[in-house]
């Protein structure tokens, strides 16, 4: 068979199993209202937690950014670090109360850079089932050992734990901060407890967690601060940038020692151009919002609260999950992608998740929360919600 029949029969198959993925094409960044194919609809499906990716302040610093040049035009260490780059490193260090950071073109680039930078063939990498695609990947990549636990397992990570010591090695154990599917937290407390037991090194990937939560002393760090962690408990931390800071690109936090490691081992940060001006002062701006506007992450929880008090109200078989990302089980993919449909017709824009982003059985409807969403559009989500979901018998409310 030609390259062409083999790609054709394999795209055909996943179109009979529906789920066959397309790409929606924006007129515009969703703030939340978005305009698709000429209608208008109201965005939940964005990350853009904040609301920032459309704040004027934000777009005029990208602007000015862009007059240092269209790109950096060649990767950090040859010709591409700039003022603006370093200034950015150094908000991120404030911002997750660590000794510095370095930036990185995309969550998966640095996740990978890094695992493959710290981890070698005698060496063993544990990892929550749940973990994203990413930190999947890297494991794959970094030639370690690679060991993986029930989601949230504490008994499990154990278990994986003591098989990791007796092989010899450093270990590390990856878990993501807050889950991109579920919504849920990782109990990091109780695995930082269990890293100090055997000696291992825990790295958090906080894309969901950065900038919405964390402690009184560090209220935008993430989910480690939020449990209470410092640097010592959790030395690697990574984090986006095309989230709540609603720009793009992504950083590693850590210790002095760490990033300066990174900068001479981490290959997908040596050999990539350099993250454009433009996008390193976007961000900067982003920050300093974050920082000077605490109200946009209260803002933020209120939604959230608000959205779960109502969805009860309406009997919504809700999730567990305490944060933005609010999944709703269905488990069919062919009914995820009916009510998705269903939903667009009515105005509004929802993720439809189904496998292999998530495992067989438990196709969902991906709702995310922004500050940026007002009670009415909530309210008017919920209703159109309990109506398409019965209609479709899609769930028993």
């Amino acid at each position: 068979m030609t390259l062409d029949q083999i790609l054709r029969q394999r795209l055909d198959e996943r179109r009979r199993r529906n789920l066959y993925r397309e790409v929606k094409t924006l007129d515009s960044v969703p703030g939340p209202l978005a305009r698709v194919d000429g209608r208008e609809l109201l965005a939940f499906s964005s990350n853009d937690y904040l609301g920032l990716a459309t704040r004027p302040e934000v777009i005029s610093a990208q602007q000015a950014g862009a007059e240092l040049g269209a790109g950096a035009t060649a990767s950090h260490l040859v010709n591409g670090h700039l003022q603006i780059h370093q200034q950015l490193q150094h908000s991120l260090a404030e911002v997750t109360g660590r000794e510095a950071a370095l930036v990185f073109s995309s969550g998966y680039m640095a996740n990978m850079g890094t695992l493959c930078a710290l981890l070698g063939r005698a060496d063993t990498m544990i990892s929550d089932k749940l973990n994203h695609a990413s930190l999947i990947d890297g494991a794959r990549l970094c030639g370690a050992n690679s060991l993986r636990f029930p989601h949230n397992d504490l008994e499990g990570l154990h278990r994986q734990l003591q098989r990791a010591a007796g092989r010899g090695g450093n270990i590390l154990v990856a878990v993501d901060g807050v889950y991109s599917m579920d919504g849920d937290l990782a109990p990091l407390a109780e695995i930082a407890g269990l890293c100090r037991e055997y000696g291992a090194w825990l790295m958090v990937d906080e894309a969901h967690g950065f900038g919405v939560m964390g402690s009184g002393q560090l209220p935008l760090a993430g989910s480690c601060a939020a449990a209470g962690l410092g640097q010592s408990q959790a030395p690697v931390v990574m984090g986006t940038l095309g989230k709540a800071a609603g720009n793009a690109g992504a950083f590693v936090a850590g210790s002095r020692a760490l990033i300066d490691y990174l900068v001479q081992f981490a290959r997908p940060y040596i050999y990539t151009t350099g993250m454009a001006p433009a996008v390193a002062a976007g961000c900067v701006a982003a920050i300093d919002l974050m920082r000077s506007e605490p109200q946009l992450a209260r803002r933020l929880e209120g939604n959230i609260e608000y959205f779960r008090r109502r969805a009860a109200q309406q009997s919504l078989p809700l999730t567990d999950a305490p944060g933005a990302i609010q999944p709703l089980l269905i488990g069919c993919a062919e009914t995820v992608m009916t009510v998705s449909a269903a939903l667009e017709r009515r105005g509004f824009m929802v993720g439809a998740i189904r496998p292999p982003t998530v495992p067989a059985g438990t196709a969902r409807l991906r709702i995310t929360l922004s500050a940026a969403h007002s009670h009415s559009q909530i309210d008017a989500l919920l209703d159109a919600l309990a109506t398409v979901l019965r209609e479709n018998h899609a769930v028993r409310l």
